[in-house]
């Protein structure tokens, strides 16, 4: 869920629960008071008003997936703000404070469901406190587990510079070893070149002491 959506959310319901508490104290009151209660429980409304359309505009740009809870939310908290214009309107009647029977019976149940309101905005509050605290733990796990990884890239990047390090010195040795390779098989082929010579000559010099042995 949207985080804005979830503050407009907290919003709304404590504002619903003030506005609740708000009717059922202006109930009980008189003349100026009452009118003074009257005014703040009308620009509550008003800014609940505004908390929802706030909330009708974040649902409706988010995934289709997600977009149709919040909606139906939505549906919830108007229906619940167009009770308090109800009772704000009885309330609001001239003869809101007669002692009739049946205006009594009304007042109860205005109670019962200014209590009801109460009870449900106070459960939402809690709900939404709830996914925010989920939401913030979620957050900081996210990012152990990104230290985490980041510091495992940090020591298999140490390792791969150290394992390029070693194969550096390796390639080094190897040059090294094929140039005395070279250096030894030329040698070699000096000293094969010199030992014929040699022989040659030892060859020659035994057939000329022959000869000269035959000739006498």
């Amino acid at each position: 869920m949207s985080e804005v959506f979830e503050s407009y959310e907290r919003q709304y319901c404590e504002a619903s629960a003030s506005l609740s508490r708000k009717c059922t104290a202006a109930s009980a009151l008189d003349g100026e008071k009452k009118k003074q209660k009257l005014s703040e429980i009308q620009s509550g409304v008003e800014e609940a008003e505004s908390l929802i359309r706030k909330m009708d505009l974040e649902a409706r740009s988010l995934q289709p997936s997600v977009k149709a809870g919040l909606l139906a939310k939505l549906r919830e908290y108007k229906s619940d703000l167009n009770n308090v214009k109800s009772e704000l309107k009885r309330i609001s009647a001239p003869n809101a404070r007669q002692t009739t029977r049946e205006e009594l019976l009304e007042a109860g149940m205005a109670d019962t469901l200014a209590r009801g309101r109460l009870m449900m905005t106070t459960e939402r509050l809690n709900q939404s406190t709830d996914r925010i605290k989920e939401s913030r733990r979620t957050m900081l796990e996210t990012e152990e587990l990104g230290v985490s990884i980041l510091q495992d890239l940090h020591q298999q990047r140490q390792s791969l510079l150290h394992t390029h390090t070693t194969l550096h010195g390796v390639d080094d040795n190897v040059i090294k070893s094929k140039k005395i390779l070279a250096l030894m098989s030329k040698r070699m082929d000096r000293n094969k070149w010199i030992i014929g010579g040699i022989i040659t000559a030892l060859v020659l010099a035994i057939l000329l002491i022959l000869y000269f042995k035959l000739s006498h």
